[in-house]
C-alpha cells in the first residue's frame, strides 16, 4: 500500500483511523497542506468561522490528554467493553480496534501535533465544521500522515478546552492527532451497500441498475 497518494478514490478507501503514531516531528510542509485542505471546505456562507488551533507543546498535550485519559478509562472504555461488536465486524478486529483506542488515549499526549477544529459561537451540529475536518483527514493520507477523529474528552469539555486555551466564544469539535503512523493505511472495511442504501422506500434494498 502507498504511503502517499494522488487517487482520491484509492485515498478514501484507505483512510483507516491510526490511532497508533510515531513520535517523528511533523514537517511544517506536510502540516500545511493538511490545513489548507481544511480551509477549502464548504461552510454556512461562506463565513468561514472556523479556527484550527496546532498544539505542540507537551505541556499543552499533557494537560488536556490527562481529561480524555479519564473519559476513556471511566466512560467510554466501559461503555465498549459492554457491549459487543458491530454488525459484520468479528470479536477479533474489535478487540484489535478496543486495543487501538486504549492506546490512543494513553498515548494521545505524545503524537507530535494536534489540530483541533473550532467554530464560533455556541456550540451546534458542526456542519461548517467537520467538512473541514473530513478534508484533513482525507489530505492527511495523502501526504503519507496518520490521524483520527476524536471527540471523547468533550465528556470533559471546559476542562478540556481550559487546558487548551480556547476562549468561551468558540468550541471545539475534535482532536486530531497527526504524525506518522506506525501501521499500514487501509483498506478500510465496511458494510455492502445493499445493506445500508434504501431506494425510494425506506427497507427497500439499493439496486445499483
Amino acid at each position: 500500500m502507498s504511503e502517499t497518494s494522488t487517487d482520491l478514490f484509492e485515498i478514501m478507501r484507505t483512510t483507516r483511523s491510526m490511532r497508533r503514531l510515531k513520535p517523528d516531528a511533523v514537517p511544517a510542509a506536510l502540516l500545511n497542506q493538511v490545513l489548507e485542505a481544511g480551509t477549502f471546505a464548504a461552510n454556512g456562507g461562506n463565513m468561514q468561522s472556523w479556527r484550527f488551533l496546532v498544539i505542540r507543546d507537551p505541556a499543552i498535550k499533557a494537560a488536556a490528554g490527562a481529561w480524555y485519559t479519564k473519559a476513556w478509562h471511566e466512560v467510554v472504555g466501559p461503555r465498549y467493553r459492554s457491549g459487543g461488536p458491530a454488525p459484520g465486524t468479528t470479536p477479533e478486529r474489535f478487540a484489535r480496534m478496543l486495543a487501538a483506542a486504549e492506546h490512543l488515549a494513553d498515548h494521545l499526549h505524545e503524537a507530535p501535533v494536534w489540530i483541533v477544529p473550532c467554530l464560533a459561537g455556541p456550540r451546534g451540529a458542526g456542519g461548517s465544521i467537520f467538512p473541514a475536518v473530513q478534508n484533513m483527514l482525507l489530505a492527511a493520507r495523502a501526504v503519507g500522515l496518520g490521524t483520527t477523529l476524536t471527540t471523547l474528552y468533550l465528556i470533559h469539555e471546559k476542562e478540556a478546552e481550559a487546558a487548551m486555551g480556547i476562549p468561551d466564544d468558540y468550541h471545539s469539535y475534535a482532536i486530531l492527532p497527526v504524525g506518522f503512523p506506525m501501521g499500514r493505511f487501509g483498506p478500510v472495511r465496511r458494510a455492502p451497500l445493499e445493506n445500508v442504501v434504501f431506494e425510494d422506500h425506506w427497507g427497500r434494498a439499493w439496486s445499483a441498475t
